[in-house]
């Protein structure tokens, strides 16, 4: 029998955690057969970690993992696939705005044989500001880094082992773990669903946060970057190079004399400009080289707590073989002789 592992992310999120546990226990649980609760704490400074225990109290399904400081969203995830032990795992968000019963329906195309299987946004219900910057940071995936990201994009997505393992020998940092799921190009399916707006709770997805997740996308995927680089360079080449016959025609033929230095100042200044860009996106490169060099772990497991469930069985097992050792009584015979 197949056994699902789902893997919830928590950042601040004790108004939320106890309703979205209630919320998978009546939508799913129930008809999900075996299946595994892994929530991991990505350095949370409220309740959260407490709220994660009264749940385990109340499920022996539910696995427990403390980072030892917040280390970002993909790497609770990748810590949480990493000690997740079912056939499958799928990722779930603890914010209530996807509904519970799309894991059972990304559960049922998995044992239909795909490695994985994307829950795609068909809407969301959110602000409009935001609607427009979300698609167009997957326009410039699709565009840029991978074309199979979907048009609506997704965070949510179940993983066969097969591909959970792949994952972690990839070990990457800096770098966006959706991307490396359709990077590793498995047998994929969709799932579609609307997105509601967040009810309970604030969210954390700061501005800082979503741009260094363009910078991971587009410099961990791509060669845009340094391609854009090179052709600047050769425009800019090319417009000196005009400008300079021009200069040169008119002072030869007209006798118009070289002169403006506002102009040559706003030229310098331009040109000063766009080196200094360039250098940044060189040292950005070189950042990630020197941070994937000093080989630091994504993620540090500060504590974890496995399933109630594995515990029993442990002690069950460990009595089962301290009762089957018998002590070794000896005896003698009438000859004298041990037995």
């Amino acid at each position: 029998m197949s056994k699902i592992s789902i893997v919830v992310p928590v950042y601040y999120n004790e108004d939320t955690l106890m309703d979205l546990y209630r919320d998978m226990q009546q939508k799913i649980l129930g008809s999900i057969g075996a299946y595994e609760l892994v929530f991991v704490d990505d350095g949370s400074g409220d309740r959260s970690w407490a709220v994660m225990n009264e749940i385990r109290e109340m499920d022996e399904n539910v696995r427990l993992v403390k980072l030892s400081r917040n280390f970002g969203e993909h790497a609770a995830l990748l810590a949480g696939l990493s000690v997740c032990t079912g056939d499958c795992a799928v990722t779930k968000q603890a914010d209530l705005q996807e509904d519970s019963t799309l894991i059972l329906e990304m559960y049922e195309r998995w044992k239909k044989g795909y490695k994985v299987v994307l829950a795609v946004r068909r809407s969301r219900d959110e602000n409009a500001v935001k609607i427009f910057f979300a698609n167009l940071y997957y326009a410039m995936v699709r565009r840029f880094v991978n074309k199979n990201m979907p048009v609506g994009g997704c965070d949510c997505y179940l993983l066969d082992r097969q591909v959970i393992e792949v994952l972690e020998r990839l070990d990457e940092k800096n770098s966006s773990l959706t991307l490396q799921v359709l990077w590793a190009g498995f047998r994929t399916d969709k799932v579609y669903f609307d997105r509601r707006d967040r009810e309970k709770g604030k969210s954390r997805w700061t501005f800082a946060k979503k741009l260094k997740l363009v910078l991971d996308s587009m410099m961990s995927f791509s060669y845009v970057p340094i391609r854009f680089m090179t052709y600047i360079g050769v425009v800019f080449d090319l417009f000196a190079v005009i400008l300079m016959i021009s200069v040169l025609t008119e002072y030869f033929t007209k006798g118009v004399p070289i002169m403006g230095w506002a102009s040559l100042m706003c030229v310098i200044l331009l040109s000063s400009g766009l080196i200094l860009s360039m250098l940044g996106i060189l040292g950005e490169y070189l950042w990630r080289t020197l941070d994937a060099s000093r080989a630091r772990p994504p993620f540090l497991i500060d504590e974890e707590k496995r399933p109630r469930r594995a515990e029993n069985t442990a002690e069950q097992s460990i009595d089962t073989k301290e009762a089957g050792e018998q002590p070794c009584h000896r005896t003698h015979g009438e000859d004298g002789k041990q037995y």
